[in-house]
């Protein structure tokens, strides 16, 4: 890139601010080019679009000026090594996964403590002696290669997974034989957002055509296909079983009931709505029937059970609701219901032991009851207090499941459970340095811009005193019909114990409240998004929990959009701004990968004046403005992200930095060879952790005691 200039020395001129030392920085000089895109007879400059091309050398030795800038900062935080310390030791700990049973079989994943990926053990009965069957460990050296996703045969002769490589959304299918443990000669590849759905002696996945070497990581993905694959054949053998050649931008994705009598198809056009057509394995002959011939609805089939097909929907019901189809009469007219919509939203179904086990969510914690085949409530099952359940684990003709449960202060715990008789035992505690009996969680309702009520979850150390003055980190996320429920991690326990307060916000555009909250925070009324978490802010000011000096936002994803609107938008109300992977070019992010996808949310700047007017006017990159005091910022994010483009972060900092006045850093860190965050090794997660607390607390002013010891 001509006139690319990189200037890597940091000045060291030491600011003093409220007992907190700053330190004016020389930022790498990002070149710019003269660049404009035309959107409805308005011009819109893009001087850094040469950053969206992340194979380029010049895109390589800019993150690697950046990170140079940056590590230089974080080395100069002092405690930030004894935090790294107190960050592991905490991390160090056995990790299991809830059990599930396949032919007879208990399986289970654990980490020691610090592995970088869970093993998936095996074992006779869950008092027997475990064996490792699959070790991610041995798939890479570094860690950096995950388990993405596994599937059992129905006849109990195979294990297939796919592995995803530094992060990325690509995944790469093998099977297992599960007499030998032999790996079989499988090996397919271009596999993304797919399931394994086995019929027989093979299976069912989605994939799209290879794409262009070099661009395996940005361009956007079109014309995926269901295939099905018969083990022993090659990938090349493999049959197309359904697509689309029409809708270049719909994806699509097959599963098969339990008993292999029926396939389905599923396609989407983004992340929410989908049509739904069925096939009678019973007779190969038959044409796929379609249940649903629209996007306007989210549809979820259960399982098969005593000839009917129980699906979950929120057709006509926005809190969503059980039904049951008869596949002789499969028309959405002749559907029946077996649980009704209610006031809370109906989150997740399962059939155990000839049972319905049903989870709502109640101002956003869990609720589970149980009920016959025909909807007859039995009984509720107990929580040890307010928090969130994991899926329950079961057959279902089985009376056994599994679960685990957890809240902000209630380390995730497995619990096994008897259905017949409404029996929970604690199966597997956490073994965690950490004593719940010191905190609280409270959940308080606020009011937002417009007169919402808007609940949100605050913990911090008993004994805290309400006196303006407390540090807060306020994370949120706000979309795609994501509830934030209460969860436990250790990596907040640093914050906490140090006087800090986290709060979680349940804002619009998340699913707490069923379709229409989700659809309140979607396309035109994305502001109400920013409103609720600004509202968050100023509710914790308020209530005399913090001032605006004392506050950090962090998000990822959507929630690092989030982040970046709301720094831009209020300025003075807070102190640090985490935004990690986030979506922060609004005009041309469906132009990547799987962005296509969020137009259901964000709208397009494409598709009218009046959307592309209402993107510009919070765009996080089109709306850095110079001579403004922004907040201490932190950009995250991860060269092999394919899910969100490396490039949102790469413009949205360098924007910052040429817009920064020197009051407060505007530091990116890139990982390398990291991805979106999911499989990410725990060796990376503690590096990235550690960072970002670390800037977080040091510009809070905070001076953490009792890390490391």
């Amino acid at each position: 890139m001509k006139n690319l200039l990189l200037l890597l020395s940091i000045a060291s001129i030491m600011l003093t601010c409220n007992n907190c030392s700053k330190k004016r920085i020389v930022y790498p000089q990002t070149a710019t080019e003269n660049v404009a895109d035309i959107y409805f007879d308005t011009e819109i400059n893009d001087p850094y679009r040469w950053l969206e091309d992340d194979n380029s050398t010049e895109t390589g030795e800019w993150v690697k000026a950046q990170n140079a800038v940056t590590y230089n900062y974080l080395e100069a935080i002092p405690f930030r090594e004894n935090l790294r310390k107190r960050i592991t030791n905490l991390m160090n700990y056995p990790k299991y996964g809830s059990p599930f049973k396949k032919h007879g079989i208990y399986y289970f994943f654990k980490n020691d403590g610090l592995q970088n990926q869970s093993v998936l053990y095996r074992q006779e009965s869950p008092d027997a002696e475990p064996e490792v069957l699959l070790d991610p460990n041995t798939f890479s050296q570094d860690g950096t290669v995950a388990l993405a996703n596994l599937s059992f045969s129905n006849n109990g002769k195979y294990l297939a997974y796919s592995i995803a490589r530094s992060g990325s959304d690509w995944n790469e299918i093998f099977v297992i034989d599960l007499a030998t443990r032999e790996l079989l000669s499988e090996h397919l590849e271009w596999v993304k957002f797919s399931g394994i759905s086995w019929q027989g002696d093979g299976f069912y996945y989605s994939a799209y055509d290879a794409p262009e070497v070099g661009k395996e990581l940005t361009t956007a993905n079109e014309f995926q296909k269901v295939y099905y694959h018969k083990i022993g054949d090659g990938q090349s053998k493999d049959v197309i079983i359904y697509r689309d050649d029409k809708h270049p931008l719909r994806g699509c994705g097959a599963g098969v009931t339990e008993d292999e009598r029926y396939l389905f198809i599923s396609e989407n056009e983004s992340t929410s709505g989908n049509s739904l057509k069925m096939k009678d394995l019973g007779k190969p002959q038959s044409d796929f029937i379609t249940l649903v011939d629209d996007f306007d609805s989210d549809n979820s089939i259960i399982d098969h059970v005593d000839g009917k097909l129980y699906i979950l929907t929120n057709w006509d019901a926005p809190k969503q609701r059980l039904m049951e189809i008869d596949p002789a009469k499969p028309a959405r007219k002749d559907w029946k219901e077996v649980l009704s919509e209610s006031e809370n939203v109906l989150t997740n179904v399962s059939i155990i032991g000839g049972k319905i086990i049903a989870v709502y969510m109640q101002d956003a914690t869990d609720h589970a009851y149980v009920y016959d085949l025909q909807g007859t409530k039995l009984y509720e099952i107990d929580f040890p207090t307010l928090g969130t359940v994991g899926g329950f684990s079961g057959n279902k003709n089985e009376s056994e499941a599994f679960y685990v449960f957890a809240s902000y202060t209630f380390p995730g715990t497995i619990y096994r459970f008897n259905v017949e008789n409404n029996t929970s035992e604690l199966f597997r505690a956490s073994e965690i340095d950490f004593n719940a009996d010191e905190y609280l969680s409270e959940q308080v309702f606020y009011t937002s811009k417009d007169g919402t009520k808007v609940p949100m979850s605050v913990i911090y150390k008993k004994g805290l005193q309400k006196d303006g003055n407390n540090p807060v980190f306020l994370y949120g996320y706000g979309g795609f019909n994501v509830s934030q429920t209460p969860g436990f991690s250790v990596l907040r326990i640093p914050f906490l114990e140090n006087g800090g307060i986290i709060a979680i916000a349940n804002l619009r555009g998340g699913g707490e409240y069923g379709e229409a909250w989700h659809k309140a925070g979607t396309k035109m009324q994305k502001q109400n998004v920013f409103d609720d978490f600004i509202a968050a802010a100023e509710y914790l000011v308020a209530e005399k929990f913090t001032n605006a000096a004392k506050i950090a936002i962090n998000g990822g994803s959507n929630g690092g959009l989030l982040v970046g609107a709301c720094m831009l938008q209020r300025p003075d109300l807070f102190a640090v701004a985490v935004p990690e992977v986030g979506v922060l070019d609004m005009l041309r992010y469906h132009k990547f990968t799987i962005g296509w996808a969020w137009a259901t949310d964000y709208g397009t700047s494409e598709e009218s004046k009046e959307m592309f007017d209402y993107l510009l006017g919070y765009s996080p990159l089109h709306n850095v403005k110079q001579g403004v005091k922004y907040p201490a910022t932190f950009v995250m994010t991860g060269d092999h992200d394919d899910r969100v483009v490396p490039a949102h972060s790469f413009k949205f900092a360098a924007t910052l930095q040429a817009a920064n006045d020197g009051s407060y850093p505007s530091l990116i860190r890139i990982d390398v060879d990291a991805g979106h965050g999911a499989g990410k090794p725990i060796s990376k997660t503690i590096d990235a952790q550690t960072d970002k607390w670390a800037f977080i607390m040091y510009h809070l002013g905070m001076n953490p005691v009792g890390i490391g010891d």
